[in-house]
């Protein structure tokens, strides 16, 4: 029988110790325990009820699903900071394509997505054929986007910035709960007549089901997760923000690489803005606004390396869980809610700064 000496396990500790120190999601899983920590203490026990959990899961879905089309990006080497406005942008583009061209959905929602693709292509090509850092060309986007979206609505509305009864338009569209509403009704009425779950006298469930934006989010997150980890698409992601030079030397399509990412970054905006759309039945010139800067934090908190190379998508899916619970928690305590700014910064301060020591270990930089 073969035994194992005090030292070999020590030294296979320490090795796994030294893995882990290395994962992406580090951070966002020690400051997730914290936040929630804090929140155990300070907060209503009420905010920890599965209606509570659902409550500030739906901001941290709808933020996710950014943050992961971001994160990926970031992965590949490049930043969008047209996100927010994109969001303004397509949610024009379909309500108008409902309340204007009385498009149904199974029509609107493949319309919005290709005018996002073409949008991100766009940005994609002026990056990659200019030169230009991706920054400044999204900053410029960001600018037009809204601007477009400010003068869409104006003419499609007859001067109006807002633009409303998208939802009453497709109420009975059979595509509808697919985007909006709340998912598996039936098992939680199920759940709340015997008793599982909180219900009210006449036994209907307190909550109805699951907002469909959490299952887009965890759908996405267990996706680009594969693909990252599972793929050589994932190898070529990580490639390109690593050394783009290197990459395009050992036969990575880097381009491609960079442009799929500008698209599927511009998509996931769209998304979020056709569930928002369908759930507040209207759109406005402010939808979006600082969601950009939002993404990308969330995707920082995650682990993604603003040098590109280095991330995860399970990391942004934890940074944009720890947003939700602070955005929504604070409301749940007798703090007051404007310290949410104070928190995005400093959260944001603390991650790079771990990013950086993290991409010291990786590199071996000194």
């Amino acid at each position: 029988m073969v035994t194992t000496s005090p030292i070999d396990e020590r030294l296979k500790r320490a090795s796994l110790l030294a893995r882990l120190m290395k994962r992406p999601e580090l951070g966002a899983l020690a400051g997730l325990v914290l936040v929630t920590a804090f929140f155990a203490a300070t907060a209503d026990p009420v905010m920890f009820s599965l209606s509570g959990v659902l409550n500030f899961l739906s901001p941290a879905a709808q933020l996710g699903i950014l943050a992961i089309g971001a994160g990926l990006l970031m992965i590949g080497g490049e930043f969008d900071l047209s996100i927010g406005s994109m969001i303004a942008f397509t949610g024009l583009i379909f309500g108008s394509a409902i309340t204007v061209l009385g498009l149904p959905l199974i029509l609107a929602v493949p319309l919005t997505m290709a005018v996002a693709a073409m949008m991100g292509f766009i940005n994609a090509q002026i990056v990659i054929r200019s030169g230009l850092p991706s920054f400044i060309v999204t900053l410029g986007s960001l600018f037009i986007l809204r601007g477009l979206s400010l003068v869409g609505l104006k003419w499609a509305t007859g001067g109006s910035t807002q633009m409303r009864g998208i939802r009453d338009a497709v109420s009975s569209d059979w595509l509808l709960p697919v985007f909006s509403g709340d998912a598996f009704q039936g098992l939680f009425r199920w759940l709340g007549t015997r008793g599982m779950i909180a219900a009210f006298p006449n036994g209907e469930p307190t909550v109805k089901g699951i907002p469909v934006e959490i299952i887009w989010f965890l759908a996405m997150t267990l996706a680009a997760t594969w693909v990252l980890l599972s793929t050589p698409v994932g190898n070529w992601i990580f490639a390109s923000g690593g050394d783009k030079n290197a990459a395009t030397n050992s036969g990575v399509p880097v381009r491609k690489v960079k442009t799929s990412l500008f698209i599927l970054t511009a998509c996931c905006a769209a998304l979020v803005a056709i569930i928002t759309v369908l759930d507040a039945g209207s759109t406005d010139a402010r939808r979006g606004f600082q969601k950009e800067f939002e993404s990308i934090i969330a995707a920082v908190i995650g682990g993604c390396l603003l040098t590109g190379g280095y991330g995860s998508a399970i990391g942004a899916f934890l940074g944009a869980i720890i947003f939700g619970m602070v955005m929504i928690g604070l409301t749940y305590t007798k703090i007051d809610g404007d310290w949410y700014q104070v928190f995005l910064g400093g959260m944001l301060l603390i991650a790079v700064l771990f990013n950086n020591v993290i991409r010291k270990r990786v590199t071996g930089e000194r």
